[in-house]
């Protein structure tokens, strides 16, 4: 998911240094970069990655065998299957993704009949809905090792396979908070298998000398005039950061929590808030939006946002703002088509991540309900209710489409925090626009929700 929010060269270039098997069975080059020179030029500067197989079409290799305790294991990889829709395609112009679950049976029963391995696994970043109902559909799956999904699940969900057999599937959260371990007993098939995920608390861990002698180099380098931070050209570089060191920039004390700033929500966080505050204050805009990606490290009440912290909710490929005039009708159905995203009965519909934060507008919200009934009551900050034929200020950041012309999103909530702070260099947020959520009272996915729930 995340690798290809870099451009394709840039990619290959980091395969390459990495220590590891890159696997994906649902990468393919298309058919007009497969017949032309550019993209065989490419491949060819990085010693043919890139390009795993002309005949099927696959950019990487689509499954590794491991020898392990010895047994022979095959991995299976699988990419983030609407890459196309989460990231800039201009980025990789000549791949596609996909859920391509007829290519991994197929794939899966060729590496039964050829490799004879006691175990198949998948590593998947299709999220957990989407792993659930592949494991029940492809058969030959022993486990899924999944992604996309940041929630840890402690226990596997075991599902049956077309073919009868158990497939459990597992996802050990993200930001390195778990390692999932799973053990197979192995004798002439799969007799047992375990599963455990052990919490990860980095204090305990010794740190690497050579890693942390690298970070510090990082951070002791001078920002100069050659950076390119966005894919304007107006804002490739920020004049104000030449010269200095990017400990000096990360390092700027912005101002004060007022409570803990958080990004981790399934419809809003307090993080959220202040990037949407931003937004607004930025372009004098009614609404804001700001996706729901559920990476940024939380800032404890009481403790100072840093231009680090500013960096952890911020850092992307492609964190250019914009503003434009929308219809009511317009804005509203944007909205319910990012809830039906998250919430389609059909994991195979669906696109994972968090609902849309929307800054200076209440809603209420009915997960359960079809598309275009989902979203009611409807209104701005000051009561107004959206009118489907209004005009209104829409602002916004993060766009997979055309690249928008925008200032960076972390200069404007530094801006923002800077701006609004009070004399105690406090920044206080005097309201969070959580959704009102109907159906959803007994869901366990839902705890201590800070707004209305019925």
């Amino acid at each position: 998911h995340w690798e290809f929010t870099y451009r394709e060269d840039e990619v290959l270039s980091n395969v390459a240094l990495f220590k590891g098997d890159f696997i994906g069975q649902n990468v393919r080059v298309k058919e007009d970069a497969l017949f032309g020179d550019e993209y065989a030029t490419m491949v060819e500067k990085y010693d043919g990655s890139g390009l795993y197989d002309e005949d099927s079409g696959h950019a990487f290799r689509p499954y590794v065998i491991k020898e392990i305790g010895g047994a022979r294991v095959a991995v299976v990889g699988q990419a983030f299957p609407r890459t196309a829709n989460a990231n800039p395609q201009e980025f990789f112009p000549d791949w596609s993704f996909g859920l391509r679950e007829d290519d991994m049976a197929e794939l899966v029963e060729t590496i039964r009949g050829e490799e004879k391995p006691d175990a198949v696994v998948l590593l998947s970043h299709n999220g957990m809905d989407v792993d659930i109902k592949m494991a029940e559909r492809v058969p030959g799956l022993n486990a899924v090792f999944g992604g996309h999904t940041h929630d840890g699940m402690p226990k596997p969900i075991k599902v049956k396979n077309k073919g009868g057999h158990d497939c459990w599937v597992t996802n050990a959260g993200s930001n390195g908070k778990y390692i999932g371990v799973m053990d197979f007993e192995i004798d002439k098939g799969i007799k047992n298998m375990n599963y455990k995920m052990f919490p990860i608390i980095s204090d305990w861990l010794k740190e690497d000398k050579e890693m942390k002698a690298f970070i510090n180099q990082m951070r002791e380098t001078t920002y100069d005039d050659k950076i390119i931070e966005s894919r304007s050209s107006e804002f490739f570089y920020n004049k104000k950061r030449v010269g200095k060191t990017y400990k000096q920039i990360l390092e700027e004390k912005l101002a004060i929590a007022d409570r803990t700033l958080y990004r981790r929500g399934n419809f809003m966080g307090t993080w959220d808030q202040v990037l949407c505050n931003a937004l607004r204050h930025e372009y004098g805009a009614d609404v804001a939006m700001s996706a729901g990606v559920r990476w940024g490290t939380s800032t404890l009440k009481g403790d100072w946002i840093t231009m680090e912290d500013v960096m952890t909710q911020c850092s992307m490929t492609y964190a250019e703002t914009y503003v434009s005039e929308m219809k009511g009708k317009d804005l509203m159905n944007i909205i319910e088509s990012v809830a039906d995203n998250l919430f389609d009965p059909d994991p195979y519909l669906q696109s994972g991540g968090d609902m849309v934060r929307l800054g200076g507008m209440d809603y209420t919200i009915d997960p359960s309900k079809k598309l275009y009934e989902r979203i009611t009551d409807a209104r701005l900050d000051n009561g107004h209710l959206i009118e489907p034929e209004t005009m209104y200020k829409v602002a916004g950041w993060a766009s997979v489409n055309a690249a928008p012309d925008g200032r960076l999103m972390w200069d404007i909530v530094r801006d923002y925090i800077i701006a609004s702070r009070d004399k105690d260099h406090v920044l206080r947020l005097p309201k969070i626009n959580h959704p009102k959520l109907i159906g959803v009272k007994t869901n366990p996915g839902i705890a201590d929700y800070p707004g209305e729930v019925s």
